[in-house]
């Protein structure tokens, strides 16, 4: 199964950090000037209820507040140096001594917000805690920062401390919404605490679904992540199905059939995969011959030898010989000859060992055609590398029998015989065409001493009895050596 890790969409989520930071800056300016705060609709969004905690805030006194608006809107119109120079200035004029808790935690926040402005992460996670050192500040003020703050050490991969930076936040929140269970969820997975990983991306898609939504993609994948390093696979593909309520890509078609095929549930197995392949998703080399392999272990080759025969038409699957043999295997197992020799020959000619040489003449003996099978498989022999050159020899010695090749028949058959798992079929072979030839003599010899019509009668009728004698031998060997060879191809 594609394991891509999920640090690189962890990061992407973890963007969304320059969003609260601009929150904060603008936010307490507005509250110290009288005007709604955009922090109530933060609040109300996550639940939280920062009027729970009574705090005394200093006042905002109207000339800090100026410095504070002027370096504000200079920060907003990216002229950053400038706002950055108007609070070294309040600082140095007033000195920060002389500035109360409230306003040097908007000077903090004002110089977090430049810093991350610049991705300068570390300058900004400082100032951000500067920001919450101050006492007294208003709660929400507290409370958004610290999630920030949060963020910040994540982006920065500081896990543990951003685990306990969001505990901290969490502390302080009476109902966190499913972002914040999400960010806990990430931390706890990069420190390698699966398990209270998945307690908090569980939660968060309990709760979207709850509130009726559609949990994001990439929760599910983090629960995916999750649950398949725990080898859970149960559970791996249970979300792997809610992932495909959503969002059916290709991706969770093919890891669903995978995992299907873990859990030995064969027919979900292909019916995942053939799913994705009817709809033209799976593009790729291995997943079509994946689709054919799937195919013939169902018993459905003729399936199986149309997925190879497109994708080998249209170039989407290597032309190489192992390809081209699994084709013409499973042509043959669809008994669809005529499509398997063409096949099998690609696959020969582009192998470098005598096997497929081999197995080709199998299938040119099966088709009657004898000439074919004995340089095929004299081709294979004399270029080696046959799992079973026993067998070979035994449908060379067929091929050799049926074309009246007699002298190498025996020669193949014998050769066939050193071999004890061939042994027994070889002598039968090399018994019956004896006793062939011998009724082939007899016949000549009656021939000789008849004249006429009368003559050729019995010749006729001993050949169709010669033929019909020579069926049982020859095709009991022919089944043990196509059973055979159809065995080590499967293996």
């Amino acid at each position: 199964m594609n394991r891509t890790t999920p640090t690189v969409w962890i990061r992407a989520a973890l963007l969304a950090v320059p969003v609260l930071a601009t929150q904060v800056a603008v936010t307490q300016l507005q509250f110290g000037a009288g005007l709604r705060p955009l922090s109530a609709a933060f609040a109300q969004e996550s639940g939280q209820k920062p009027e729970r905690e009574t705090r005394r805030t200093p006042a905002l006194r109207n000339a800090v507040y100026e410095k504070l608006s002027e370096a504000q809107t200079a920060a907003e119109e990216k002229n950053l140096s400038a706002a950055k120079a108007i609070l070294d200035e309040l600082i140095a004029t007033s000195g920060s001594k002389a500035l109360n808790s409230y306003e040097l935690a908007n000077v903090y926040n004002l110089y977090a917000f430049i810093q991350y402005s610049r991705e300068d992460y570390a300058g900004a996670l400082q100032s951000y805690e500067k920001v919450v050192a101050q006492p007294d500040i208003p709660l929400a003020m507290e409370i958004n920062t610290r999630y920030t703050i949060a963020q910040l050490y994540f982006v920065q991969e500081k896990w543990q401390q951003g685990i306990d930076a969001m505990l901290k936040w969490f502390s302080m929140t009476e109902k966190p919404n499913a972002n914040a269970y999400i960010l806990l969820a990430q931390g706890y997975y990069q420190v390698k605490d699966f398990d209270k990983a998945l307690v908090n991306v569980d939660k968060a898609i309990d709760m979207h679904k709850a509130a009726g939504k559609i949990p994001k993609e990439q929760w599910y994948n983090l629960a995916r992540f999750l649950y398949f390093e725990k080898n859970d696979v149960n559970n791996t593909v249970a979300t792997l199905e809610e992932l495909l309520k959503y969002y059916p890509k290709k991706e969770y078609w093919v890891q669903i059939s995978h995992m299907y095929g873990e859990q030995n549930k064969t027919s979900q197995q292909l019916a995942a995969m053939e799913t994705a392949y009817v709809q033209n998703m799976l593009s790729k080399d291995n997943e079509q011959v994946t689709m054919a392999y799937l195919y013939l272990n169902a018993d459905v080759p003729y399936k199986a030898a149309k997925v190879m025969d497109k994708g080998l038409g249209n170039n989407s699957i290597e032309s190489k010989s192992k390809n081209w043999e699994l084709t013409g295997n499973a042509w043959r197992q669809a008994q669809e000859l005529d499509k398997a020799i063409p096949a099998m020959e690609e696959a020969a000619a582009k192998s470098d060992k005598g096997e497929l040489y081999a197995r080709l003449g199998n299938i040119y003996l099966d088709n009657d055609d004898f000439n074919k099978a004995i340089t095929a498989i004299n081709k294979g022999l004399s270029r080696g590398g046959i799992k079973r050159p026993d067998t070979a020899r035994l449908v060379l010695g067929m091929a050799y029998f049926n074309t009246k090749q007699y002298d190498k028949a025996r020669e193949a058959f014998t050769a066939a015989g050193r071999d004890e798992r061939s042994k027994a079929y070889a002598q039968q072979w090399i018994g019956y065409m004896d006793s062939e030839l011998a009724r082939q003599k007899s016949l000549q010899d009656e021939g000789r001493a008849a004249a006429g019509e009368s003559e050729a009668e019995p010749e006729t009728q001993a050949e169709g009895e010669s033929e019909g004698a020579a069926a049982e031998p020859e095709e009991e060997a022919a089944e043990q050596a196509e059973g055979e060879a159809q065995q080590q191809t499967a293996g």
